[in-house]
């Protein structure tokens, strides 16, 4: 395979990631035919796959503009993906230039292409590290440049921590976040997951594929994800499932969103 331009010449061109199928479908231009081929098998097993990551991504926005109507400014980004339309920054500069964004992300290609397109902002930065290591993260120079924590900070987990299993503490990873938030800092969560006995037979089938070729996934019930805002207080309406968190218009919330494979949520820290 021709490696393209924008693609790190050390990267496995054969090797799906979970940055470029989620990329391929948002509809962005930014993955490989290996990415493409298993996210077009998943896409077979379960057709709505693609309506639930484009209702995760305006989740992001509509959680975007909440914050900014509460007097943030500063975002950290987790896990933040190739950038596409509706990216943090393009939102919150929009409402004040001035916003801060820090993202983050473990896939070479997101942030080599994520550097390329935000050469000249000043207001934002690009670190390339495993979000799981927080100490690293919050001790590293991209995030001190542009966070300061003695003001509001939104944390963004979008999508983010099913990717992450209960043998690797999603609890205490978020924890680590949390505690060096000052008060009036705030958590945004949107999570895969199900009610107990929900998950439907194409669901567990497209999950297979995922597991097998990407990576694993740990779907979790609303008790599990209320868990990780431990130290926050939930904002209306709490944890709900994705259409339903401030949906912009109540047609936007149908009968398919009350059956929804996900759960999204923000919190406060006191």
């Amino acid at each position: 395979m021709e490696r393209p331009n924008w693609a790190p010449g050390d990267i496995d061109l054969e090797r799906p990631s979970v940055a470029r199928v989620y990329d391929y479908w948002l509809g962005g231009a930014h993955n490989f035919a290996a990415d493409r081929a298993v996210a077009q098998q998943t896409l077979e097993t379960m057709p709505e796959l693609r309506g639930v990551v484009l209702n995760h991504r305006a989740f992001l926005r509509r959680a975007v503009r909440y914050l900014l109507g509460h007097g943030v400014r500063q975002f950290l980004d987790l896990g933040s993906g190739i950038p596409t339309v509706g990216n943090v920054h393009e939102i919150a500069q929009a409402a004040d230039p001035q916003a801060r964004v820090v993202y983050v992300d473990i896939d070479p290609v997101a942030v080599a292409h994520s550097r390329s397109l935000l050469a000249g902002n000043g207001q934002v930065s690009v670190l390339h590290a495993d979000i799981r290591d927080w100490a690293g993260v919050l001790a590293s120079d991209e995030v001190d440049k542009q966070l300061d924590f003695d003001e509001p900070v939104a944390v963004l987990m979008i999508a983010l921590l099913h990717f992450v299993p209960d043998e690797e503490d999603p609890w205490g990873i978020v924890g680590g976040y949390r505690d060096r938030l000052s008060p009036g800092g705030f958590l945004a969560i949107s999570h895969a997951g199900y009610e107990a006995d929900e998950e439907t037979e194409a669901s567990r089938q497209a999950r297979k594929i995922y597991d097998r070729d990407v990576t694993r996934m740990r779907f979790r019930d609303p008790a599990e994800i209320s868990r990780l805002f431990d130290g926050f207080a939930l904002v209306e309406p709490g944890v709900v499932r994705v259409p339903a968190w401030r949906p912009e218009s109540p047609a936007d919330v149908e009968e398919s969103g009350k059956r929804f494979p996900g759960f999204g949520a923000i919190g406060r820290k006191a």
